[in-house]
């Protein structure tokens, strides 16, 4: 009996550790500074990207203008991105980039899971990038979202962003927003710098394995 119970409570801490590695949870945003990100603006602008990115009472804060994003300094696939963000006054426009692809342009060849008052979930394609589901033609196609979700200006929201291969998945505080087939499955995740002041907190992966 003693084998038998030593035996079942083995088999149960394998398969916690199974599941321990298959939801393994990767931080983005450390809470106190922006290590791990690259912090792109506007060529034309003069402001130093200190001003405009950094954290402040525990949250990442952007100032929304001028244009442009920070990036993580890794690219990744296969995930499951967290993201919650809150409006700094009004509500205007910010952006989840997926899949940027190298060279650091203000608008980079990337997928944009869309965060503006009104239009999270929208998808935007960025510097030529395109999807499958519609037909990818002028500066910057949309396919737009299921519905609206989003909480009132001032409270929290959380995006998730499920990629699985060539497949991205939007859920807006939990409903399902949006799906799309990309031509890319890699690389690097950004937050936004467009229109108004907005906060990002608990920005973290889960891997889909």
């Amino acid at each position: 009996m003693k084998n038998v119970l030593v035996i079942a409570a083995l088999a149960m801490m394998a398969m916690l550790s199974s599941c321990g590695e298959n939801n393994s949870k990767q931080v983005l945003f450390n809470g106190e500074n922006l290590e791990g990100w690259t912090c792109i603006l506007d060529q034309e602008s003069n402001v130093p990207t200190s001003e405009i990115y950094g954290v402040k009472d525990g949250n990442i804060h952007i100032i929304g203008n001028p244009f442009g994003y920070m990036r993580t300094t890794e690219k990744y696939s296969n995930y499951k991105l967290h993201a919650e963000w809150r409006w700094v006054g009004e509500g205007t426009n910010s952006g989840l980039f997926i899949h940027v692809q190298d060279g650091d342009k203000l608008w980079p060849n990337a997928i944009e899971c869309q965060l503006c008052n009104g239009k999270a979930g929208d998808f935007v394609m960025l510097g030529g990038s395109k999807i499958a589901e519609v037909e990818c033609k002028g500066e910057f196609p949309i396919k737009d979202r299921i519905g609206n979700f989003e909480n009132p200006i001032g409270e929290w929201n959380t995006a998730e962003v499920v990629c699985e291969g060539n497949s991205i998945t939007v859920y807006i505080n939990g409903q399902l927003q949006n799906q799309a087939t990309s031509e890319t499955s890699e690389g690097y995740i950004a937050l936004q710098s467009e229109g108004g002041p907005i906060e990002f907190r608990n920005v973290y992966l889960t891997s889909n394995h």
